[in-house]
């Protein structure tokens, strides 16, 4: 096979000026590359932090309420030939343009990697948007001068129908 690198078609780039953010660079790689300082620390991985702090306890009441409203699940003993599948809680600080703290979100997720295709699922979907789909929207927005506007959906995850049986703790 011949790419465009070896056929001429395309050349190597060189990156010469972020030497600064490393203490060893190779300059001669290619390709797309992205350096970034990232020291968000307002947030927390951490079940036992998030669970002595008041606007994570709020934010896991609110996801727990969210999913008992929905029916999103029954609760019932554990099944012993069943695979039982684990959880953990993601959490996340949603913020304003201006820096400021919009909300503290807290997810409660499946831990997937337990589950075996098969038995506990049969395909999977993910319903997320493409990034030339949001290219082409904003495109358009500028094209003819529309005014956009961000929408988050809470829980929009939850309005899917499983067909399969899901055990989870």
């Amino acid at each position: 096979m011949t790419t465009r690198l070896k056929d001429g078609t395309i050349s190597r780039k060189y990156y010469s000026n972020v030497a600064h953010y490393t203490q060893s660079v190779d300059h001669s790689f290619s390709g797309v590359t992205c350096i970034a300082h990232i020291t968000d620390t307002s947030g927390t991985s951490h079940f036992r932090l998030a669970a002595s702090q008041p606007h994570w306890q709020q934010a896991m009441k609110e996801e727990i309420d969210a999913l008992t409203v929905q029916g999103t699940w029954f609760l019932v003993p554990p099944s012993p030939n069943r695979n039982i599948v684990g959880s953990k809680w993601i959490y996340k600080v949603k913020k304003n343009p201006d820096g400021s703290v919009s909300r503290y979100k807290a997810r409660l997720v499946a831990q997937g990697s337990s589950q075996e295709q098969g038995l506990d699922y049969d395909e999977t979907f993910s319903p997320v948007v493409r990034h030339t789909t949001v290219r082409l929207v904003l495109a358009f927005a500028t094209a003819n001068h529309w005014e956009l506007h961000q929408l988050d959906v809470k829980n929009a995850f939850l309005h899917g129908d499983l067909q399969e049986e899901v055990y989870m703790k």
